[in-house]
């Protein structure tokens, strides 16, 4: 067990390159063959030890040149402008997987897939999530800009609500299904359209789901 204890209650939105409904959920390889994401979050409560972390936005701009488990991903990591030194420090040791039980987050898998890190970028991060409704907006100025959106019936154009449940899971429990644009410019440069979108409420601790 880790020394130090921590939790979060956040607010997520994902944008990657695959279609609606990611494989990866599936334990299937990516829709194009390789991946590329972009993640922001925002903390409504949490804590690493005595350090609170509560309203501490972060986000993430990933890429791997082939499924996810298979490795050599490259990833940058942004950090409220707002968080103190303490809170940088405990949330970078969070997302780099530090102070976590092997393979018990989404934070420590993807850190054993990763050669490539880039030095953390603190700036000023504007995110609106709205799980429900399937509708969000992460800009990052000179780091990536993206929004989310309902999946559209074709036919009619009438809102399509789909969901994934993953008992067993490490990152969420349940996940509303949409659609994003992001272009990240730097470091790591991309651009998705009309692609997979995630919109979750995430609850973890050092041992994984708080369920």
């Amino acid at each position: 067990m880790p020394d130090i204890k921590w939790m979060i209650k956040a607010r997520e939105f994902t944008n990657c390159n695959c279609a609606y409904g990611c494989p990866c959920q599936f334990n299937a390889l990516p829709t194009h063959g390789f991946c590329q994401a972009v993640v922001g979050m925002e903390i409504d409560e949490g804590y690493h030890g005595h350090t609170r972390l509560d309203g501490i936005r972060f986000a993430g701009v990933f890429r791997w040149p082939g499924a996810i488990h298979e490795g050599r991903g490259e990833a940058a990591v942004i950090v409220d402008e707002r968080a103190t030194d303490e809170q940088r420090h405990a949330l970078l040791r969070i997302l780099s997987g530090e102070d976590t039980e092997p393979g018990a987050t989404v934070f420590q898998v993807f850190s054993t897939t990763l050669e490539n890190v880039h030095d953390p970028i603190f700036a000023a991060i504007d995110f609106e999530v709205d799980i429900d409704a399937r509708t969000a907006r992460l800009r990052v100025p000179g780091v990536t800009e993206g929004h989310g959106e309902p999946i559209k019936n074709p036919v009619t154009g009438a809102e399509h609500r789909a969901r994934i449940d993953l008992p067993h899971g490490f990152e969420y429990s349940l996940a509303e299904m949409g659609r994003g644009w992001t272009k990240a410019t730097g470091p790591i440069k991309f651009e998705l359209s009309d692609s997979y979108g995630q919109f979750a409420h995430i609850h973890l601790s050092q041992s994984g789901i708080v369920h």
